[in-house]
């Protein structure tokens, strides 16, 4: 036991990433989705997107600042940008792969409220 915890201890090992940056990595938007849903639900409280419901952007920048630390253990394999100016416009986060053999990523938040039906 003690033999293979110390060769555990230099040996090389894969990252273990969480499950949304397996799927970002996969190009499974669904699986980052559910993720991202299941987080939601378990974790956040409707006072940590805004101050009110009418705030549109405050969500977006909530959710944007939770994927960046979802993604921080890439750096090894990426370098991650955000907000910046592009073209026309801006992106919310860019990941330059720093191995030709990885895919560059862009992402764009947006945050559709639902509508609350009146009674």
């Amino acid at each position: 036991m003690f033999e293979k915890m110390v060769r555990d201890w230099f040996s090389e090992s894969e990252h273990s990433y969480n499950e949304f940056i397996r799927a970002l990595l996969r190009g499974d938007l669904k699986a980052m989705n559910a993720y991202m849903n299941r987080v939601a639900l378990a974790t956040f409280s409707f006072f940590d997107t805004g101050k009110r419901p009418s705030e549109y952007a405050e969500p977006e920048w909530f959710y944007h600042g939770f994927v960046l630390g979802l993604i921080v253990d890439l750096a090894d394999r990426y370098v991650v940008t955000s907000n910046r100016e592009s073209g026309f416009g801006r992106y919310d986060v860019m990941l330059e792969p720093l191995h030709t053999g990885d895919d560059a990523i862009l992402m764009e938040f947006n945050l559709f409220q639902q509508e609350v039906p009146h009674f």
